[in-house]
């Protein structure tokens, strides 16, 4: 074990060899994902005034951005894009909504939604984001047609402080372990280039293994004027896909899908997610814009690999 921590820490330290490495992850990452890169894309379904104070956020009612604020949106345009999502041949599709959790009035609404979108598109995978929910709440999604729920802790506790004051690490955690006895897939995940050390680096990727999620969502920091982290530059092209081999050498049987930030921090070097990786958040993330669906279709296929992205 000690081993193994030591060797963590040079690679994301720069003293290992990284190319090594990626071929190993692409080795583990094949051997139970085989050549398959499943996407998902989501939906901002209800945007900014969050109580929390998440300093990589946009969404934060705290800072002064120029991310969108708008309430819940209607039925009629969330399922417009969801129909757009299985046009694409995307495999799954999330709703998120900000804020620390919804109001009675606002789940009831997604709940009804959610069994529209199970009805109409039963091939499509749906996922969704809503903040803290209890048990009954988890359970009426499950029951509605949903087949996971996001729920992130961001980074390490021993870290968190320094990134959230107004949301415990500690009841994110809670509500994770919930997800998972409720048995809906979890997707649990975090952020990355926030300022946290190697070592915090490998203590979240250990706690995420220890939690047992289905996937693991991997952002990178894209700093956005307004927020407390706008001038923040932690990461390189070769550091971000360090902690993507961490990850998968420590969650070699968990799906990694790479989400917002591949774009800004990995530039030419994007492709080589994929030895690690084996799913891909496609299409714009939150308050980011992404990439045109078919240049990550054709990414993926550069690479030997196949998706059910059109060719649109």
């Amino acid at each position: 074990m000690a081993w193994a921590l030591q060797y963590l820490t040079g690679l994301l330290r720069g003293e290992q060899d990284l190319f090594e490495a990626l071929l190993e992850a692409k080795r583990i990452k094949e051997a139970r994902f085989g050549r398959f890169v499943e996407t998902c894309a989501i939906l901002n379904a209800k945007s900014g005034r969050c109580a929390s104070d998440c300093k990589f956020c946009a969404q934060s009612r705290y800072y002064r951005t120029k991310a969108p604020v708008y309430p819940l949106l209607s039925e009629e345009e969330i399922l417009e894009k969801a129909a757009w999502a299985e046009s694409e041949g995307i495999n799954r599709f999330s709703l998120v909504t900000s804020g620390i959790r919804l109001d009675r009035k606002e789940f009831k609404k997604l709940l009804k939604i959610i069994e529209k979108i199970s009805s109409y598109h039963p091939k499509l995978k749906l996922c969704a984001s809503l903040g803290t929910l209890d048990q009954e709440e988890l359970l009426a999604l499950k029951e509605a047609g949903l087949s996971r729920y996001h729920h992130n802790l961001e980074c390490a506790e021993s870290f968190y402080h320094q990134i959230c004051t107004r949301q415990k690490w500690r009841r994110r955690y809670e509500t994770a372990k919930r997800v998972k006895e409720t048995g809906l897939s979890l997707c649990c995940g975090g952020i990355f280039g926030l300022g946290e050390s190697e070592e915090q680096i490998i203590e979240f990727a250990y706690t995420l293994k220890e939690l047992g999620p289905d996937s693991v969502p991997v952002n990178f920091l894209h700093p956005i004027a307004g927020t407390p982290l706008e001038k923040t530059a932690y990461l390189t092209p070769q550091k971000a896909l360090a902690i993507l081999c961490v990850l998968r050498f420590v969650l070699p049987e968990t799906s990694l899908r790479v989400c917002g930030g591949r774009e800004f921090n990995l530039r030419d070097l994007q492709a080589l997610l994929l030895f690690p990786a084996d799913a891909l958040m496609v299409g714009h993330y939150l308050t980011t814009s992404g990439r045109k669906l078919a240049s990550d279709r054709q990414m993926i296929l550069d690479l030997g690999y196949q998706t059910t992205l059109l060719n649109s």
